[in-house]
């Protein structure tokens, strides 16, 4: 007999307390920098393994929007990570062809761009899980886009928030994916002088992935305009994939 459905934030939160494991919340606190002056300070986890949290979040997709936005604003990571994944699949279901509510999904962008400007959306991994589907499928939804960097996109790479900035960049895997790699490139080069680690890991991973999945001359143009100038992290990120003999070339103009 299958677990029962979730209803209420209370029920959500109870689940993910008794998949629970202490080990495995400090080990989770020293990975996600939570201590004093890490980029996650004061963030709380309590040791749910993702596949836990997602098995978890299957059973709660008919929870109220007030009791999703409960999760969402919690002080602990897993119950965050909850919240978000209902959104997230909510979503997802709602583009089915047969079966698609565009209303469903304009709702779920929205609350998904009321809690990344409260600051709920504040790790990377909250930030990875989300921002492609819940941003980007939005304003990237074909190529080529109407817009290279659209008015939500150019407000959250100009954000003093470093999860902001890392949204906006993660957003734009949804035009890598649809074929177009102009916003990806269009926001690395914004990043150029950021001064985030996890932005300057994030944009090179886009980049890496416009050359892989969409026109490698996209990226070794990028690279021939701006290699010089590139934080190293970006840089080495960004031509993880290309041939060793290119790969040094790129790096040694750092």
């Amino acid at each position: 007999m299958g677990h029962p459905e979730l209803h209420a934030a209370a029920d959500v939160r109870a689940a993910l307390a008794a998949a629970a494991d202490p080990a495995r919340a400090g080990g989770a606190a020293a990975f996600f920098k939570t201590g004093p002056g890490g980029y996650a300070e004061r963030d709380v986890f309590i040791g749910v393994a993702v596949p836990a949290t997602r098995s978890i979040v299957g059973r709660s997709l008919s929870l109220p929007p007030s009791e999703v936005a409960e999760l969402v604003a919690s002080p602990i990571h897993e119950e965050r990570l909850a919240g978000l994944l209902v959104m997230v699949e909510r979503f997802r279901r709602a583009g089915r062809a047969r079966t698609r509510d565009d209303a469903m999904r304009a709702a779920e962008h929205e609350r998904y761009l009321d809690a990344v400007r409260a600051g709920h959306v504040d790790n990377w991994d909250l930030v990875d899980a989300t921002a492609e589907v819940l941003l980007g499928e939005v304003v990237f939804p074909s190529a080529p886009v109407d817009e290279v960097e659209p008015a939500i996109v150019a407000g959250l790479v100009a954000s003093d928030s470093l999860w902001s900035r890392r949204v906006a960049v993660i957003s734009t895997f949804a035009a890598i994916k649809a074929g177009d790699p102009r916003p990806a490139l269009a926001v690395a080069e914004r990043l150029l002088d950021d001064p985030e680690p996890l932005l300057h890991k994030a944009a090179g991973w886009m980049l890496r992935e416009v050359g892989k999945r969409v026109d490698r001359a996209a990226l070794t143009g990028f690279l021939e305009e701006h290699a010089a100038r590139m934080p190293r992290t970006m840089l080495s990120y960004a031509t993880e994939h290309l041939d060793p003999a290119d790969r040094a070339r790129y790096r040694a103009m750092c």
